[in-house]
């Protein structure tokens, strides 16, 4: 069997953290730009609102990941 350190896993819960904060970031922001197109004639709050909730849900994701054992 191949011995896994633990610098080896926090590194891969980092990458994992990462990459989820950029995937739900660009929901987020996917999701907002939607919404100010077609329902608030154009405005930024929506697209700011929608990358702040997503990447508030990835810190929460990411904070219980690495406080995991």
């Amino acid at each position: 069997m191949a011995q896994t350190f633990a610098e080896d896993q926090y590194g891969k819960k980092i990458d994992r953290c990462l990459t989820d904060t950029l995937v739900k970031f660009g929901g987020g922001l996917a999701l907002g730009t939607v919404f100010s197109l077609l329902f608030f004639k154009r405005r930024a709050w929506p697209i700011i609102m929608g990358s702040g909730f997503g990447v508030g849900v990835a810190y929460t994701n990411c904070e219980r990941s690495l406080n995991s054992k």
